[in-house]
Parts: structure tokens; sequence; C-alpha cells
């Protein structure tokens, strides 16, 4: 897949070697502008309509963020590029399909790009599609440890499970209940169900995802009308159910 490409640094010699890395390694890759400010990649965006962003993290008069806060319904995807290691996790848990450090290792730069063209692909190739009325149902029970003792829960009540520190908030269709685990202790014991780790904080159940949403990081409707942010990094794990 074409990816339709915006170069955003302030930079004149990375902005050179990150688009002669890109024209030698990844051939699937149009870039259709560059920008040195957050204004001019602003005005390139709203121009051109990319499927991908290359942004720098720090730039004059602000920074990546400030401009992404910018672009509220945004629909490209967005990797960062810099030279500070401070900003990964943010950018990765929120804004960012994936994060290169500077100088560019093209190894990263070429994984990136087929990260991005998978995630796009995906979401091509979902629109307009007739999907089978449900995957396959969560058959199975799953014991929730309490202070007397356990409780027995059916897997396919579930809508969603939500991180809070080291416990994690289980939600029924009627109810929640907070249980003294990890939801990374649940993502392992649903690993054999359709459940999806779409965000750091959100284990979802496939079957009760009603709605995909593009705009900004992507986000997902359930069934009970709760919307869920979906991680940029997250995106190819919750497409790949839908194959």
């Amino acid at each position: 897949m074409e990816l339709k490409t915006i170069i955003v640094e302030d930079e004149a010699n990375s902005r050179e070697i990150l688009r002669n890395y890109l024209h030698k390694y990844c051939s699937n890759v149009d870039i259709v502008g560059e920008a040195a400010s957050i204004k001019e990649g602003l005005d390139l965006i709203e121009l051109h309509q990319p499927d991908l962003v290359f942004l720098d993290v720090e730039m004059p008069f602000g920074n990546a963020f400030d401009l992404l806060d910018q672009v509220p319904d945004r629909t490209f995807e967005t990797v960062f590029v810099t030279a500070y290691n401070h900003y990964a996790m943010e950018a990765l848990n929120t804004h960012a399909a994936y994060y290169l450090m500077k100088p560019i290792n093209i190894d990263e730069l070429v994984k990136a790009v087929a990260y991005v063209a998978e995630v796009k692909e995906g979401e091509n190739a979902l629109e307009g599609k007739v999907l089978p009325a449900k995957l396959k149902r969560a058959e199975g029970k799953i014991t929730l440890p309490q202070q007397d003792g356990f409780q027995v829960l059916e897997v396919a009540d579930i809508y969603f499970c939500k991180a809070d520190d080291n416990y994690t908030e289980i939600y029924l269709e009627h109810k929640k209940i907070l249980v003294s685990k990890t939801l990374k202790y649940f993502e392992e014991a649903l690993r054999e169900f359709p459940f999806a780790r779409i965000h750091k904080s959100y284990l979802v159940n496939v079957n009760e995802i009603v709605k995909y949403k593009k705009g900004k990081g992507g986000s997902v409707i359930l069934s009970n009308g709760k919307e869920l942010s979906v991680s940029a990094s997250r995106k190819s794990e919750l497409l790949g159910y839908y194959k």
C-alpha cells in the first residue's frame, strides 16, 4: 500500500536524512510535503490529508503534541522522530504508531513504515465489508478472587476490563467488579478468548465492539454505548480479529 506521507522536522539536515532513507528503503512511501514548523505542518496536513506523518517531538514554538491537539479528527498515523527518549511512553500509549530515536536506525524505520501500512490496509479492507454475525463466542468461566473466596463469572458476560493500578475493574452489563489482580493477569487468563488489549488501560471483549473509529488514536464503541480509546500501537492487534 502506498502511504501519502508528510515530514515535520525543523532541522533541514534531519529532514534530508529521513527523506533519503525513505526513498531508498521504503518504496511504498510517497512524500507529498515537508515542514519546518508546526504551522507549516498543519497547513500541509490540511492540504494533503496524509496517511502518515513523521513528526519531530521538540520544535521551536511548541512540540508534536501541540500539533496533534490541533487536529482533533485526524485519520493519519504518526511516527515520532526525536533525540529525547523521555516522551516514549506517552507517545506509544496515546498518539504514535511508532517511536524512532535519532540517529535513525534503518531497520526500525522499515518496521515503523510496515506497521503503519498494515494498520491502513486493515482499516481499508474492513470498510464496507460484511462481517460474521459474531466472532467465536467466549464460552467458559473465570474465577475472580475476593476476600471471602472467589466469584465464578461467565467470560462472555465481560464487556471490558480496565486497569486501576494493581487492581482491575471488570465491567459487566449492569455492574462493575473490582478485583485485586493486574490487567496483565487478566490479559493472560483470557488469552484463549476473543479479548484484545487495545490500550495500556483496556482489555476488551471483541464480540461487544459495534463500531471502530479512526479519529485521533482511534477508539471503539461497545454494545452498551461505552467508548474506549485504542492506542495507535495496538490497532493492528485489534484489526487482526476481523481478518
